[in-house]
C-alpha cells in the first residue's frame, strides 16, 4: 500500500527537493534541479521505478518525525523492541553536484537497519550501471548522470538494487552520501556528513532569522516561507509551484500535472508574502526572474515557464509509470502554458506595481516592458481564455479573467498616477471602466445575487472571492456580500472551498476533485474585509489543522477521506497560508495592501 501523500516531508538544498516518507524511503527526487527527470520515482509507481530506503529492519517501528528548529533538516526517530535511532536527512548544493546526506544516529539499545537503494534515472525508466571506483565509492552511471554512493557500512549489489544490513547502538552512528553530478565531468571529492550538516544548518537557522515576526501564527507562517524558499531556485529566482508532478487531485482519477514550473499567476501572492515577512532579497530576485522570464515580444507572453525562464515545456505521458495508487496518466511537462489566460497580464502589472510601493527600485526598461503588455492586452482581452484553472474544455469568457484585465489597466493607470511614470493614462482610464462594466453586467447574475464563472453562466467560481481582494469592488459591496453568501451555499464541501462544479463540464475533465485549500484560505481573507474575524480565525484554524505532522501542505484536502491531494508541498497553499495569517494580525495585511491604494505592504 502506498503511503499518503501527507506521510511525506520535503528536505531540498534551493536546486531541487527530495520527498522523504515517514517509513524512511525517499521516493521522488528529480537532479539535479526541481523539472529534471527523477532519479527515485517510486511515488509515482513501485519501489522499482527508484527510491533510497534507510529504516529499521524486520518488524515494524514506531516512527516521529520533526524539523529540526526552523530549517529544512528532517530528524525521524525509530522506535523499536530493540532500541531506538534517529535518521537526519537533509541535502547539499556544491559547485556542479547535489548531495543528499543521510545520518542514522543510535539512541537506545540496539537496532538492526536495512538500507535498499534503487537507482533508475530518468523517471524510472533507465537502470544504471554500476561500478565500485578507486576511493571505495560505488559510482552509478547513465548517459548525463551519476550519482556516487559513499556510505560507512558494507553495501553490495542484489537483484540490481544495492542493500545493506548493519546494526546501529547507542552512541553509534552510520552515514551516507549520495552525490549527483555530470557523467562526463570529473567525480567530486567525498563529502564529509558532520560538517555538512552543521553548514546546512546554519544556512537554514540564518535564513529563519531574518523572519519578522507576526504574532500568534508566527510558526505556520515561517514554516510555509521555509517551504517557499526551498521551491526557490538560488540562482535564478524562480519558484516552482510544486515538488512533484502527478499526485493526483482526485484519487484513480486523471487529473494530474505536472507543478514542477514556476507560475506568473503566483506573482503578486508571493511577492506580498516575502515582503510582509521581511524578505526583501527573495522578492527582489523573484521580480527579477519575473523580468527576465516574460521579456521579449508581448504577445509571447506565456501561463509558466521553466525554472531559468525556459518556454518550452512539452508535455509527454510516462507510460511506464503506473501513477500514484493508479492515476493515470503521469505527465511530464505541461500543455498549459500554450494556453491563453489573461489573468496572468493583471498578475504580472500587479506584481511590478506592488513592488514600486515597497520601495523596491525598478529601472526604466522595467516600465518599458509592462507597457508593451498593457497595450497587447488591449487587442485581447475581449476574447475568451483558458481561466485561472487552465481548463480543458474550451475557451470562454471567464469573468475572473476580466476582472485581471481590470487590475492591468488599474495598475498602469496607479503607476502614472502616483510615481510620474509616462503613458496613454486617458486610454487606459476609459478601458479600466470598460472591463468594470463589462464585469458587473455580464459577470453578474441577478437571480443568484452573485458573479459567477463565465459570462452568461449560472455556475459559480472561488475564483470569485478575488474581487475584493484585488480592489475590483469595495468588501462591503453588495455584490461581493452575495457572491461570498452564494459560494457558501454552493461551493462549500465539509466548511472546505472547492474551485467550481466539476460536474459542468467546463474543464473538459471526468468530474471529483478535493477542496482547494487556496481558496479555503481567500474566503477566510474575505470574512476578514467583511467584518467576520471570529469566522475568519475559526477557517484559518480549521486550515492549520489539516496540515501534515511537520507543517506541509498538498493543493487540496478530502474532508471525508480525510487526506491531503494534488502535487506536493504545493506554493500556493502555503502562500495562501501566509497571506490570511498576515491579513488576520498587523503585519502587512496584503489583502488590503492589494487592494487599497492608500495602504502600502511593509
Amino acid at each position: 500500500m502506498p503511503q499518503r501523500i501527507e506521510d511525506y516531508a520535503v528536505i531540498g538544498n534551493c536546486e531541487t527537493v527530495a520527498l522523504v516518507g515517514r517509513d524512511g524511503s525517499i521516493d521522488w527526487l528529480g537532479l539535479p534541479r526541481f523539472d529534471s527527470a527523477a532519479c527515485f520515482a517510486a511515488l509515482l509507481g513501485e519501489p522499482t521505478h527508484g527510491r533510497w530506503l534507510v529504516a529499521p529492519a524486520g518488524a515494524a517501528a514506531r516512527a516521529e518525525r520533526r524539523y529540526r528548529s526552523d530549517t529544512l533538516v528532517l530528524d525521524t526517530e525509530f522506535r523499536t523492541d530493540g532500541g531506538a535511532v534517529r535518521v537526519t536527512d537533509f541535502m547539499v548544493r556544491r559547485d556542479r553536484a547535489s548531495d543528499i546526506v543521510r545520518i542514522v544516529s543510535g539512541l537506545e539499545g540496539r537496532v538492526a537497519m536495512r538500507m535498499d537503494l534503487i537507482v533508475r534515472f530518468d523517471c524510472g525508466s533507465v537502470v544504471p550501471w554500476v561500478t565500485r571506483q578507486g576511493d571505495g565509492r560505488l559510482q552509478f552511471i547513465a548517459g548525463p548522470d551519476r550519482l556516487l554512493l559513499d556510505c560507512d557500512v558494507e553495501a553490495r549489489g542484489e537483484d540490481r538494487r544495492t542493500v545493506a544490513e548493519f546494526v546501529v547502538g547507542a552512541g553509534e552512528d552510520a552515514r551516507f552520501s549520495l552525490t549527483w553530478s555530470p557523467s562526463f565531468r570529473e567525480p567530486p571529492p567525498r563529502l564529509d556528513a558532520r560538517e555538512a550538516l552543521d553548514e546546512v544548518t546554519r544556512f537554514w537557522a540564518g535564513w529563519a532569522r531574518t523572519f519578522a515576526s507576526g504574532g500568534e501564527w508566527d510558526e505556520a507562517v515561517l514554516r510555509s516561507l521555509l517551504t517557499l524558499k526551498s521551491l526557490a531556485h538560488w540562482e535564478t529566482g524562480g519558484i516552482v509551484a510544486a515538488g512533484t508532478t502527478s499526485l493526483p487531485e482526485r484519487l484513480g482519477g486523471e487529473r494530474n500535472w505536472d507543478y514542477r514550473f514556476c507560475w506568473l499567476r503566483d506573482s503578486t501572492f508571493t511577492l506580498l508574502a516575502l515582503i510582509g515577512a521581511g524578505y526583501l532579497e527573495e522578492a527582489k530576485a523573484w521580480r527579477k526572474w519575473l523580468h527576465r522570464a516574460v521579456a521579449g515580444a508581448a504577445d509571447d507572453v506565456q501561463t509558466m515557464y521553466g525554472v531559468a525562464g525556459e518556454r518550452r515545456l512539452d508535455e509527454i505521458e510516462a507510460s511506464w509509470l503506473p501513477g500514484y495508487m493508479g492515476a493515470k496518466p503521469v505527465r511530464l511537462g505541461n500543455a498549459a502554458v500554450k494556453q491563453l489566460q489573461l489573468d496572468v497580464f493583471g498578475e504580472v502589472m500587479d506584481t511590478f506595481y506592488v513592488a514600486r510601493r515597497a520601495g523596491l527600485a525598478s529601472t526604466e526598461d522595467s516600465w518599458d516592458l509592462e507597457c508593451a503588455l498593457v497595450e497587447h492586452l488591449e487587442t485581447i482581452w475581449r476574447e475568451p481564455d483558458d481561466g485561472i484553472w487552465e481548463v480543458r474544455g474550451g475557451r470562454r469568457q471567464f469573468t475572473h479573467s476580466k476582472v485581471m484585465a481590470w487590475v492591468a489597466f488599474d495598475r498602469a493607470v496607479r503607476s502614472i498616477e502616483e510615481f510620474g511614470l509616462k503613458g496613454p493614462v486617458e486610454r487606459w482610464r476609459e478601458l479600466r471602466d470598460e472591463i468594470h462594466a463589462s464585469v458587473c453586467e455580464r459577470g453578474f447574475d441577478r437571480v443568484q445575487s452573485s458573479f459567477v464563472q463565465s459570462y452568461g453562466a449560472t455556475a459559480l467560481d472561488a475564483s470569485l472571492l478575488l474581487i475584493p481582494l484585488v480592489g475590483f469592488l469595495p468588501p462591503d459591496d453588495p455584490r461581493v456580500l452575495g457572491t461570498i453568501a452564494a459560494i457558501e451555499q454552493k461551493l462549500m464541501w465539509n466548511g472546505l472551498v472547492l474551485r467550481y462544479d466539476t460536474g459542468s463540464g467546463a474543464d473538459g475533465l471526468p468530474p471529483g476533485e478535493g477542496a482547494f485549500l487556496a481558496c479555503s484560505f481567500w474566503l477566510a481573507d474575505n470574512y476578514a474585509l467583511t467584518g467576520r474575524m471570529g469566522e475568519a480565525r475559526a477557517l484559518l484554524e480549521r486550515l492549520l489543522t489539516l496540515r501534515n505532522d511537520v507543517g506541509l501542505f498538498a493543493e487540496e484536502y478530502d474532508p471525508v477521506g480525510k487526506r491531503q491531494l494534488g502535487n506536493f508541498p504545493q506554493a500556493f497553499s502555503h502562500l495562501a497560508l501566509i497571506g490570511t495569517a498576515h491579513n488576520l494580525t498587523n503585519v502587512a495585511h496584503p489583502a488590503s495592501a492589494r487592494a487599497n491604494r492608500s495602504t502600502k505592504p511593509r
